[in-house]
């Protein structure tokens, strides 16, 4: 691990993680390359930022739930096959279930470069302190549709609250939002703009 990465547990020890790529809860269901622990690593620099969210929503009674953060680029590539291998849809039911897997990257759903490669972007969402259950955001994480998109309006009042109180927390510390998915954020001031690691997270 370079040495401008850190585990963000070690830093932030109020966060949850549930890193759904080492495990095969996600929209491959198996388990993705590169992931070899269930930890979650970011640069030092978003891990302070993030710091400074999670500290902002403790005040308010809730906490961030990290899904990924740092990104291998051989787990992108694994997603790249998987997107080849149309007859594969053991996951289709509950992540894509409207789309054909083919069109995911098309459709800005899955990339041939991550942002998460470069390791200041993170995807998450808001528990709530007290029990540390997931708020309600209107979708579930990487689910392929609209309704994961910040412009999507048929949600509840509720669920559009929760979506702002998460967005606003995220941009008051220095995170932009990605307008096609409403847990995908990074670092305005990331350090490897340019940069795509490969290091495995263990």
């Amino acid at each position: 691990m370079p040495a401008n990465f850190v585990y963000v547990k070690e830093f932030i020890p109020t966060i949850t993680l549930e890193m759904r790529y080492f495990g095969s809860h996600n929209f491959t269901g198996k388990p993705i390359r590169g992931y070899e622990k269930p930890v979650a690593i970011l640069t030092k620099r978003a891990t302070l930022a993030l710091q400074q969210v999670e500290q902002h929503l403790n005040n308010q009674g809730l906490a961030l739930k990290i899904f990924d953060a740092y990104r291998p680029q051989r787990a992108v590539d694994h997603f790249k096959a998987w997107s080849l291998a149309t007859q594969d849809t053991i996951a289709k039911r509950e992540f894509y279930p409207e789309l054909d897997k083919k069109n995911l990257f098309k459709l800005g759903f899955i990339a041939t470069k991550s942002g998460h490669s470069r390791g200041s972007t993170v995807d998450l969402t808001l528990v709530s302190l007290k029990d540390h259950k997931e708020i309600d955001m209107g979708g579930p994480f990487d689910f392929f549709g609209a309704v994961s998109h910040h412009n999507y309006t048929k949600l509840t009042a509720k669920q559009k609250e929760n979506r702002r109180i998460l967005r606003e927390a995220m941009a008051k510390f220095g995170f932009k939002a990605y307008d096609k998915e409403w847990w995908h954020y990074t670092l305005k001031d990331e350090p490897y703009r340019k940069t795509y690691f490969d290091f495995i997270v263990k």
